[in-house]
C-alpha cells in the first residue's frame, strides 16, 4: 500500500512539477529522520555520559527542525517556487550528512545514535535524488 504521503499527492488535483515518487520518498524520509534525530537527542540526554553528547543533542535538534521544515514546504505545491525547495533540499543534505557523521561517531556505545545516523545518511539521499530532478 502507498505511503500517506502518496496517497495525498495522488489527490493533488493540478500538475506538479516533480516526480511524484521521488517527491513522496523524500517527505517519508524527511518525517522519518525528525522523528529519529528528535528521540535521538532525547536519548543523549538520558545517558550518563550526556556532557559528551552536547554537539550530538545540537546537531540532532537542528537536523530535525530542517528536516520537518523541509517536509512542510515540499507538500505544498500551489505557487511552487523551485528555488526554494532546492534551496532547502541542499540545506536538509547538508544538516543530515552532518548529524549522520556526529551519531556516527556515537553509535558504537549509543545504538539510538546508529539508528539515527542511518536514518540521516537514508534523508540526505532522498534529498539529492529529488535534488537531481528540480530544473
Amino acid at each position: 500500500m502507498p505511503s500517506t504521503t502518496m496517497r495525498m499527492l495522488e489527490t493533488y488535483p493540478k500538475s506538479i512539477n516533480l516526480d511524484r515518487a521521488k517527491l513522496a520518498a523524500a517527505i517519508d524520509a524527511l518525517n522519518d529522520c525528525a522523528q529519529a534525530c528528535t528521540a535521538c537527542a532525547d536519548a543523549c540526554l538520558s545517558e550518563d555520559m550526556v556532557a559528551e553528547l552536547t554537539k550530538c543533542v545540537r546537531t540532532n535538534l537542528d537536523c530535525a527542525d530542517i528536516c520537518t521544515t523541509t517536509a512542510r514546504v515540499l507538500s505544498r505545491h500551489t505557487g511552487y517556487d523551485a528555488n526554494i525547495s532546492r534551496t532547502l533540499l541542499e540545506a536538509c543534505a547538508t544538516a543530515c550528512k552532518s548529524c549522520g557523521d556526529e551519531c556516527a561517531g556515537h553509535a558504537d556505545r549509543h545504538e539510538h545514535c546508529r539508528i539515527c545516523a542511518d536514518a540521516c545518511r537514508a534523508c540526505e539521499q532522498a534529498c539529492r535524488d529529488l535534488l537531481a530532478t528540480i530544473s
